[in-house]
C-alpha cells in the first residue's frame, strides 16, 4: 500500500506556491465555525489543537471569523459575506489558513471563486482499523490509496443560470458554463506532477458523449501534457464507469483529475471506501498557496446538537492544515496516530462502529482522541 507519508506536501505540485515556511513565524488560523454539525466537531478539532500547542514551540495564532452559509444568506442576503472576504484577506495577509465547518447554500463556490481556489484536493485513505466497518468488502478496500483533484473555478457549478417563463407560460431554467484550455492545462499540471510523485498514473474522468467539446478539450490538453511528463501513464474514464470502478477496483487508481461536477461525485462516492463519510476531508488551494481546509460532507443539520457526528473527517483537515500550510508534518502525523490509536482501542462514534460494539457520542469520542494524543506526546517536543 503507498505510503500516507508521500502524500504530504501536495501544495509543491502549485506552481507559484511559495516552497517553505518557516516555523518561527506565528502561524494564524482562521476559524469560520460553519452551520450544522459545525460547532460540534470543529470544536473538537481545535481542542486536539491546544494538546498540539503544549509540545511544540511553533506559535499559534486563532482568529474566529463570523457567519457562513444559510445563516450568512439570511442576515446579509449572500452565502459569503463581505465580513468574511475582509476576514479571509486578513489571515491570507498573514500567510495564515482558513479552517471551516460546513457552510451551505453556495458558500464554497463562493469562496473558491472570490480567492480563486482552483485546485482541490481530496486524500482517500481508508484506514486499517476501519476495514470491516464500511458498506464496502475489506478486499475491495485493502491497498486503496487515491488523490482526487478536482478543478473549481469553472464547470457548472460556476456557470452562469436563469429562469425565465415563455410567451405560453412555460418555465424555462438554464445553466450555461464552460472551460478554457488555460483552465484546464493549469489542472492537469497539479495532477501530472502529483501522479510523477508518486505511481505514476493519472486517470482523467470525463463523458465524452454527453459533454464532447468540454471532454475533447480536456483529453487534448491532457495528451498534450503527457510529453512533458512521459513516465506518467494517462487513463481517460466516462464518469458513470468511473464511479462504478470506484468501488468495484479502487486499488487501480492513483490520481484522479476531474472537471467540477465530476469531480463532486467521485469523491462523495469515494467516501464509502472510508467506511463513513464522516472520514472526509480536503483542501482548496489557489497559485499563491492560500488555503482552505474542510470536510467532505455537509452541514448535517438533521443530526445537528445530536451529539452523534463523526469529527474525525474535520480532525484530518485540521492535519492537513498543518501539514500544507505550516510545513508541519509531525504535527498531522500526531492527530492521525491519535485517532488510530483511539480506533484501535475499541473508541467509536455510531456511524463506524462494527456490529455489537459500543458507540461514543461526538464530545466523548473527541475527549477519547484527546487521551491518546496526550499519551503519545508524553515528554515530546514536535
Amino acid at each position: 500500500m503507498f505510503s500516507h507519508t508521500s502524500n504530504r506536501q501536495l501544495l509543491k505540485c502549485i506552481d507559484g506556491t511559495p516552497s517553505s515556511f518557516d516555523p518561527k513565524n506565528k502561524h494564524v488560523i482562521g476559524v469560520l465555525i460553519g452551520e450544522g454539525v459545525g460547532s460540534e466537531v470543529v470544536s473538537v478539532a481545535l481542542s486536539l489543537l491546544e494538546i498540539l500547542k503544549l509540545h511544540t514551540q511553533r506559535e499559534f495564532k486563532l482568529e474566529t471569523g463570523g457567519l457562513i452559509g444559510y445563516p450568512a444568506k439570511e442576515k446579509y442576503g449572500s452565502s459569503l459575506s463581505s465580513e468574511i472576504i475582509d476576514f479571509s484577506e486578513s489571515i491570507f495577509l498573514q500567510k495564515g489558513a482558513l479552517f471551516c465547518g460546513p457552510g451551505g447554500e453556495r458558500f464554497v463556490y463562493e469562496m473558491r471563486r472570490q480567492f480563486e481556489l482552483y485546485c482541490k484536493f481530496t486524500p482517500i485513505e481508508p484506514l486499517p482499523e476501519l476495514i470491516e466497518s464500511g458498506a464496502i468488502r475489506p478486499n475491495q478496500v485493502r491497498n486503496t490509496d487515491i488523490i482526487m483533484v478536482r478543478e473549481n473555478m469553472a464547470g457548472i457549478y460556476q456557470g452562469e443560470w436563469s429562469k425565465a417563463i415563455t410567451n405560453e407560460g412555460e418555465v424555462v431554467a438554464s445553466q450555461n458554463f464552460a472551460y478554457t484550455q488555460s483552465q484546464i492545462m493549469q489542472i492537469l499540471k497539479v495532477a501530472f506532477k502529483l501522479a510523477h510523485k508518486r505511481r505514476q498514473r493519472l486517470h482523467v474522468v470525463l463523458k465524452p458523449g454527453g459533454i464532447p467539446s468540454i471532454s475533447e478539450l480536456w483529453w487534448e490538453c491532457a495528451q498534450q501534457m503527457q510529453a512533458e511528463f512521459s513516465d506518467v501513464a494517462l487513463f481517460q474514464h466516462e464518469i458513470d464507469n468511473a464511479v462504478y470502478q470506484l468501488i468495484a477496483n479502487p486499488s487501480q487508481f492513483d490520481v484522479v483529475v476531474s472537471p467540477n461536477l465530476f469531480g463532486d461525485v467521485l469523491a462523495d462516492c469515494a467516501s464509502l471506501l472510508l467506511a463513513s463519510r464522516g472520514l472526509s476531508y480536503s483542501g482548496n488551494f489557489n497559485s499563491a498557496g492560500n488555503g482552505v481546509y474542510q470536510t467532505g460532507h455537509g452541514a448535517a443539520r438533521d443530526i445537528a446538537g445530536k451529539d452523534i457526528a463523526n469529527p474525525i473527517g474535520q480532525i484530518f483537515s485540521l492535519g492537513m492544515l498543518l501539514r500544507e500550510s505550516f510545513h508541519w508534518p509531525e504535527g498531522d502525523n500526531a492527530l492521525r496516530q491519535a485517532v488510530k490509536t483511539t480506533l484501535q482501542r475499541g473508541i467509536y462514534t455510531s456511524d463506524i462502529a462494527p456490529a455489537g460494539c459500543g458507540t461514543y457520542g461526538t464530545r466523548e469520542f473527541g475527549e477519547q482522541v484527546g487521551h491518546s494524543l496526550r499519551q503519545q506526546l508524553q515528554g515530546l517536543t514536535l
